[in-house]
């Protein structure tokens, strides 16, 4: 990492220890420990449920630390994987240390570390989610020759509290609003300021379109976008989050839902993931100031893949109430330029070569820099009920099919969205858990294929979808709010 990229780092390990998390080592981080009074470390890991676990542990001497950051931990993987049985279920966890950062809530001084589930033999556990992710990062390297697969997170979320009885925001206007007409500004500042000390990489975040009030509480959406970084460290940047922000509201006395949809009629939340292919330094989705035939391979793997990628990335019955018409959510398979009804959507991407800068300040000279970099490629279906790993790693499969896909021009040709599109023409997304785990069910070989992911997680995953047993479910209560409630309660703190 340069000196420039150092300099404004809040992650405090960091900027103590100059060097990049990725260059981290064990002895780095004892150092830290001992000379900056660290008393506690916490792993966390990802379940099966999405969310993350934490094994609290005191650090009594150097000898004792030094074991567990060298030998992990054993834990019960059946407690934490619905695929595993109880019979066979001890795992280690170890922790990464490049993910290393401060507990923003803790009193007593205490290190975070993410972790590495290992099996009985001391191999990576084949069916764990960040695994899988990072199986399918490098086979893409591998079948693109170095070719990276970078993501950023769009997360959606509702902030729920005491209904407001003054400034109140017109219902679905609340899009970038300010204060004091969106409520919970403080709380996002805050919240993103402590995501940037745990080491994750922020774009922006404001206000957006849904604010409503349901029982006496006040809904209000908001956004946290990140920027592009290696596909990995994109899904630990939404766990962080994820985390962060649930921990904080309860601080606060608020609450906070990813839930993709609360009530009908009003915005529901996704988790969109805009992709990138970098090789060096330069963005592969950008050829002359163009769409590359690589972003064009990329996206015809997407649509290939759709139909099971909500297998990962919309997770329960309340998805599919958010996948519907005239909701800035997709319901075909299909892409397009600037359309945020697209399934892929290609964003406005700073290819004009004007310096816009220089037109809205006139004393300004600089040169303009490159700006090609900044082109991604957005994948709309996703929500917050998603494991956030097996999402990527799905979307990472589909991007290495696409790569190796011989027709994939007429596939992006073929699934091409304008405004004259006859929409009756394009393939339907899935509308419920059964449905997607069908879907699945028949493109499961190419999740599979170089053991990427594991017939087991794939198995545990397309049982617990067809349990919803939701084929119908959207349409049997769309018009009756008191079971939408009821459903919306279950599936609150989803993912």
């Amino acid at each position: 990492m340069q000196d420039k990229e150092l300099s404004l780092n809040k992650n405090p390990l960091v900027s103590y220890l100059q060097k990049s998390p990725n260059e981290f080592t064990k002895a780095d981080i004892i150092k830290y420990i001992k000379e900056n009074g660290i008393e506690q470390i916490n792993f966390r890991y990802a379940a099966g449920d999405g969310r993350l676990k934490t094994l609290n542990f005191v650090i009594t001497n150097e000898e004792y630390l030094d074991q567990v950051l060298t030998m992990g931990e054993r834990v019960d993987g059946s407690s934490l994987f619905s695929h595993m049985k109880a019979t066979s279920s001890d795992l280690y966890i170890l922790p990464r240390f490049s993910s290393a950062f401060i507990d923003p809530f803790m009193q007593i001084p205490t290190l975070c570390f993410l972790c590495y589930y290992f099996d009985k033999d001391g191999n990576l556990l084949e069916s764990s989610p960040e695994y899988i992710l990072r199986k399918a990062e490098e086979n893409f390297m591998k079948v693109t020759d170095g070719m990276e697969f970078w993501a950023m997170g769009e997360l959606e979320y509702y902030v729920v509290g005491e209904e407001a009885k003054d400034f109140e925001c017109e219902q679905q206007r609340g899009y970038q609003e300010s204060s004091p007409f969106t409520k919970y500004e403080q709380f996002r500042s805050e919240a993103i300021n402590m995501m940037a000390k745990a080491g994750c990489i922020i774009k922006y975040a404001h206000s957006e379109v849904g604010n409503f009030t349901q029982d006496g509480k006040n809904y209000e959406q908001n956004e946290i976008e990140f920027l592009p970084v290696p596909v990995q460290t994109a899904a630990d940047n939404l766990m962080i989050a994820k985390w962060i922000l649930r921990t904080l509201a309860y601080e606060y006395g608020l609450n906070v839902t990813f839930a993709p949809k609360i009530t009908v009629g009003e915005a529901g939340s996704g988790m969109h993931i805009h992709t990138r292919v970098v090789k060096g330094e330069k963005n592969m989705y950008v050829d002359n100031g163009e769409l590359s035939d690589i972003a064009k391979r990329v996206i015809s793997g997407i649509m290939t893949l759709a139909p099971s990628l909500t297998a990962f990335g919309n997770a329960n019955p309340t998805s599919y109430f958010r996948l519907v018409p005239h909701q800035e959510a997709p319901t075909t398979v299909c892409w397009g330029d600037r359309n945020r009804s697209a399934m892929v959507r290609v964003p406005l991407g700073w290819t004009s070569g004007k310096n816009m800068c220089a037109a809205a300040n006139p004393c300004e000279t600089s040169d303009l820099p490159n700006m090609m970099n900044k082109q991604t490629v957005e994948f709309r279906c996703p929500d917050g009920s998603a494991n956030v790993y097996l999402l990527l790693a799905g979307l990472v499969v589909a991007a290495t099919l696409g790569m190796q896909t011989e027709n994939w021009k007429e596939i992006a040709d073929k699934t091409y969205m304008t405004d004259k599109t006859d929409k009756d023409s394009l393939q339907q997304l899935p509308s419920s858990c059964v449905e997607s785990a069908e879907k699945l069910e028949l493109q499961r070989h190419y999740y599979e294929k170089d053991n990427i992911f594991a017939p087991s997680l794939i198995d545990g995953l397309i049982k617990e979808l067809k349990s919803f047993d939701d084929r119908t479910l959207r349409q049997d209560i769309e018009n009756n709010p008191e079971e939408i409630k009821k459903l919306v309660r279950k599936y609150f703190y989803c993912g």
